[in-house]
């Protein structure tokens, strides 16, 4: 966005354009300045000048802003630091400053990644899911975050199924829980059919009821009681409404 406000600079473009972009390009690299803000604060210790005991401190009493944000704010910027410098020129660069969000998805990756590497290497022969080409992977990813500044939402859709692969037990799992959920909402919504007689709404209601139990029977044994339980307790709050 910086180039282009450059470029609607140069060629004459209304002015009021030019400033939305440059409002636009500050508000993506608001949480990035403040971020950098609060580093040079960290390396100063000017805080103590100030009367507080550590930065957390100062940032609470001071800013308003949690210890987990702060530390969010600087481990986010610390990953800007080493995979994509370019994003923290000035203003005018034309790099993608991406979410906090993505960011905390992109280094939570990369540490895995990293982990799974150093598993592989101390036992070659261990079994169970792996991230496959993770050099590929992180490098995708990398681009997502940086250079296209795709959102957490899409970049979990996109990567989850290989950075966090699911055993068949829990495909399975999963299938039954959404089978579960839709079961009960069908309860729940043939009971508000008012034009249905109450004999016809009684049999689909018992149908349904069946399907819940026969879910519940093939839910994995340490979750089979508690499933059984919430189900049943779903179900008979459906047929009183």
């Amino acid at each position: 966005m910086g180039a282009l406000a450059e470029e609607l600079e140069r060629t004459g473009a209304d002015r009021d354009r030019i400033v939305l972009v440059r409002c636009a390009v500050n508000f993506k690299r608001a949480w990035v300045d403040l971020a950098e803000a609060l580093a040079g604060l960290q390396q100063s210790r000017a805080f103590v000048r100030w009367g507080f005991e550590d930065l957390h401190q100062y940032c609470s009493s001071e800013l308003n802003i949690k210890a987990a944000t702060v530390d969010k704010l600087l481990l986010s910027l610390s990953t800007m630091r080493t995979y994509a410098p370019e994003a923290l020129q000035g203003r005018g660069a034309p790099a993608v400053v991406p979410s906090m969000d993505a960011i905390e998805y992109f280094s939570r990756a990369v540490d895995r990644t990293e982990r799974a590497g150093r598993d592989a290497a101390e036992a070659a022969s261990a079994s169970g899911p792996s991230l496959e080409a993770p050099g590929d992977v992180v490098d995708q990813l990398r681009a997502a975050v940086f250079d296209e500044g795709r959102s957490v939402s899409e970049l979990r859709k996109q990567f989850n199924p290989v950075l966090h692969p699911k055993s068949p037990e829990e495909e399975a799992e999963e299938i039954v829980r959404k089978t579960r959920g839709a079961a009960q909402k069908l309860v729940e919504l043939v009971g508000n059919l008012d034009f249905l007689a109450e004999k016809r709404v009684a049999r689909l209601q018992a149908a349904i009821e069946a399907l819940v139990r026969d879910l519940d029977e093939h839910s994995p044994p340490p979750k089979r009681k508690r499933a059984k339980a919430e189900s049943d307790a779903a179900v008979e709050a459906a047929a009183m409404n």
